[in-house]
């Protein structure tokens, strides 16, 4: 398809879960771990000055914040183990946990930006 042609309306969070090109749904959008590609490969969507900011950290913060409290609290209720077990399997927890959902939560905050035309300056993407 050309840059001109007709994209289907697309689920960002279809498509950010999946990492893939928010206008196409085929494209990966990321060159790296973390890092924006500067276009999609497949149908030319320009990435190159996207950026999510500091969104998919915050959101991962409270979701895992939650999470480990509530896993914690728990084991300790049913348990009690000791407090280095606590150390052992929380701390891991966590930044496995964060690692392995920050590329999918920056993705969909791409593709809500694409979906709601929200780029810097008020309205670059789309």
């Amino acid at each position: 398809m050309s840059a001109g042609g007709f994209y289907p309306r697309l689920s960002p969070f279809k498509t950010g879960l999946a990492c893939r090109c928010p206008r196409c749904g085929r494209g990966r959008i990321f060159s790296g771990f973390l890092k924006i590609a500067e276009t999609c490969p497949v149908c030319g969507l320009d990435l190159g000055g996207e950026d999510a900011g500091d969104g998919p950290a915050v959101f991962i913060i409270l979701f895992m914040g939650a999470l480990v409290v509530l896993l914690a609290l728990l084991t300790e209720a049913w348990f009690s183990p000791p407090y280095w077990v606590h150390m052992v399997l929380w701390g891991p927890l966590v930044l496995i946990g964060s690692l392995l959902l920050m590329r999918p939560f920056k993705g969909i905050m791409v593709a809500l930006q694409y979906r709601h035309k929200a780029g810097e300056g008020g309205g670059r993407l789309g």
